[in-house]
């Protein structure tokens, strides 16, 4: 018979056993040499791109994940992301984050090449998206539907567009709701019919390399690098990194990095406008 303080011993045991197993389960790798940044899907190819020269310079592991803007806020406030990708200016409820500007962007309305529109007014912009303007032939077009691409709920490239044509979201008459730059890249890639906006640097990096796109003007100003950097384009916008307060040794390590002049060349490879340091 089992005596009760061998009886506790075991069970001791076989506590120490299951903890030993679950430990061993969820991973035993040492995370302080880890960085994990979520966020928008217009900075994630130029991070993804930086972040493989900072770990080749740091032996620093870094995870980048998209799912938008407001992905990224959330993560770092739930403490899920040391970093945040956020393609915007931070709002007046996230001042309990910290913002770190590394370049400029701006959103572009796209069509595909074969379609001969050479440009959009506002109040044109406003009826093709509220469903009171749906075909090209009010444009000068052929009889087609048009074939209206939106961005999705959390997307910063959204949130802006929205604002600055002065709609709501339950305004909008979209045929096609997307996440990610590429989706949208794709879905006007394929259907000459279709019109959508999103980050200038990712069209232009896009159409460089083959898809059949033509970014619109906004306002008679040509979406460009070049109206960007001379703060003539109406709808530029902030590429930030959010933290939650002072980030850490390797997180502030990283920043130091990817802001340095001699990663310019990395921005301009992607169309976006390094932050000026």
């Amino acid at each position: 018979m089992t005596g009760k303080g061998e009886k506790g011993q075991g069970m001791h045991g076989k506590t120490l056993k299951v903890l030993l197993l679950v430990w061993l389960l969820t991973g035993c790798q040492p995370t302080e040499n880890k960085l994990v940044i979520t966020g928008s899907s217009t900075i994630a190819p130029l991070m993804a791109e930086l972040v493989e020269r900072f770990e080749a310079h740091s032996g620093v592991q870094v995870d980048v994940q998209s799912g938008g803007s407001g992905r990224g806020i959330s993560d770092v406030r739930q403490g899920l992301a040391d970093l945040g990708m956020v393609s915007r200016a931070l709002k007046a409820d996230e001042q309990d984050l910290t913002g770190h500007l590394i370049a400029r962007d701006g959103i572009a309305l796209i069509v595909h090449r074969d379609n001969p529109l050479s440009s959009l007014s506002r109040e044109q912009v406003v009826a093709i998206y509220t469903g009171k303007l749906d075909s090209w032939a009010d444009l000068g077009g052929a009889e087609r539907a048009i074939t209206v691409v939106h961005k999705a709920d959390g997307r910063s490239t959204q949130e802006l567009f929205l604002e600055h044509f002065e709609l709501d979201n339950d305004q909008i008459q979209a045929d096609l709701v997307i996440g990610e730059n590429q989706q949208g890249i794709k879905a006007v890639s394929a259907d000459p019919f279709a019109i959508g906006y999103v980050s200038i640097g990712t069209a232009i990096h896009e159409l460089e390399a083959g898809a059949p796109l033509r970014l619109l003007p906004l306002q008679g100003v040509p979406a460009s690098l070049a109206a960007l950097e001379q703060g003539d384009y109406p709808l530029g916008r902030e590429l930030n990194l959010v933290s939650a307060g002072e980030p850490d040794s390797h997180a502030r390590a990283l920043l130091a990095f990817i802001t340095d002049p001699a990663q310019a060349e990395v921005y301009r490879d992607y169309y976006f406008l390094p932050a000026p340091r």
